[in-house]
């Protein structure tokens, strides 16, 4: 559970304390546990919510609204020589509006219409602060990439 808080919130000391308050969510709320899903997908939902609640709280989450008229296509950059923290280094470096987005899209597979519901945003603007982080990525993987190369 860590994990997941820790995709959300860069600063490890904060995420450990969101997962412990997320703990105490879950187990005050087990009567309402349904057992109509996995526990742990259950878990896994309020652990999001609390990071989430926590990213709101710290009044740092915002949705730059710039306009771009079109998405352009271009192909992520292969991640296949990162490993898993060289990659989370990459997302802890997104802005906050970028990388929750990011994250909830591409880790836990929310569409965009569920993102937009639960962040109070457009669909639109979900879609465009996706754009907008994978561009980001793309620049510091290939940036990355390149200064690796060059140093070998």
């Amino acid at each position: 559970m860590l994990s997941i808080c820790r995709m959300y919130i860069s600063d490890l000391q904060f995420a450990e304390d969101v997962m412990s308050k997320g703990f105490l969510k879950v187990f005050e709320n087990l009567k309402h546990y349904k057992f109509d899903g996995s526990f742990e997908g259950w878990m896994r939902k309020i652990m999001v919510n609390s990071a989430i609640d926590f990213c709101r709280q710290k009044k740092s989450l915002s949705f730059p609204t710039d306009s771009i008229e079109s998405f352009e296509n271009f192909e992520m950059p292969t991640v296949s020589e990162f490993d898993a923290d060289d990659i989370q280094v990459f997302i802890d470096q997104l802005p906050e509006g970028y990388k929750i987005v990011f994250v909830m899209f591409v880790i836990e597979e929310f569409s965009h219409k569920d993102i937009a519901k639960k962040l109070k945003i457009s669909e639109s603007t979900s879609k465009s602060q996706l754009f907008k982080a994978k561009k980001f990525l793309k620049q510091k993987i290939e940036a990355q990439k390149k200064s690796t190369h060059e140093g070998v």
